[in-house]
């Protein structure tokens, strides 16, 4: 079994074969791999040729001892965040690197999904990898700087993006800018 820099819940394919995708799907603020887990164990049976990876974030929680965060959030100083998310890219992007590596595949064999600071990870992440992914899904997130992005995006993968109108945690609205900013940036989403 290959050590990653990650702890992480695994699914191999459902056809018992080599992989021929990959699916990496990153926690909520305060969550984990096991969370997330309970979409790729549903979703295998639609992608048996697929090989799901759900990995912990890098960071104990803050305020969940049991959880994990890709970045703090007890700063409102946005460019602390960002520098604090640029951290969690470069770990996130290592991961990535080793999974490919691992399985013998292309980066547009990859498919990312997040669910709120999970989404802001993978939207940060995936614009800007040199090499394009497959895709994006991306649950109830944000973009985390756009002035930053807006100069760093070099890939445009297929984007699917959604968020419910009753969030609390991430407003809604964010979704509306990130439409907004993936359209002005030539993404289609």
């Amino acid at each position: 079994m290959t050590k990653y820099i990650f702890d992480l819940i695994s699914f191999l394919p459902l056809s018992k074969k080599e992989p021929k995708q990959v699916v990496i799907l990153c926690h909520g603020y305060g969550g984990d791999g096991r969370d997330i887990s309970v979409l790729a164990n549903n979703w295998r049976r639609f992608l048996p040729a697929a090989v799901f990876l759900c990995p912990n974030a890098p960071e104990i929680c803050e305020i969940n001892q049991h959880g994990y965060q890709w970045f703090g959030l007890d700063q409102k100083d946005e460019e602390v965040v960002l520098e604090k998310s640029l951290v969690a890219e470069k770990k996130l992007n290592s991961f990535l690197d080793q999974v490919l590596h691992n399985f013998q595949l292309e980066t547009n064999k990859l498919a990312l999904v997040g669910f709120s600071q999970g989404c802001m990870m993978v939207i940060q992440t995936a614009l800007k990898k040199k090499e394009k992914i497959n895709c994006l899904l991306g649950y109830s997130g944000k973009i985390i700087n756009k002035n930053h992005l807006s100069n760093k995006i070099i890939s445009k993968p297929k984007i699917f993006l959604m968020h419910g109108d009753k969030d609390a945690v991430v407003f809604p609205g964010h979704l509306l800018e990130a439409k907004d900013f993936l359209a002005q940036n030539g993404l289609k989403n």
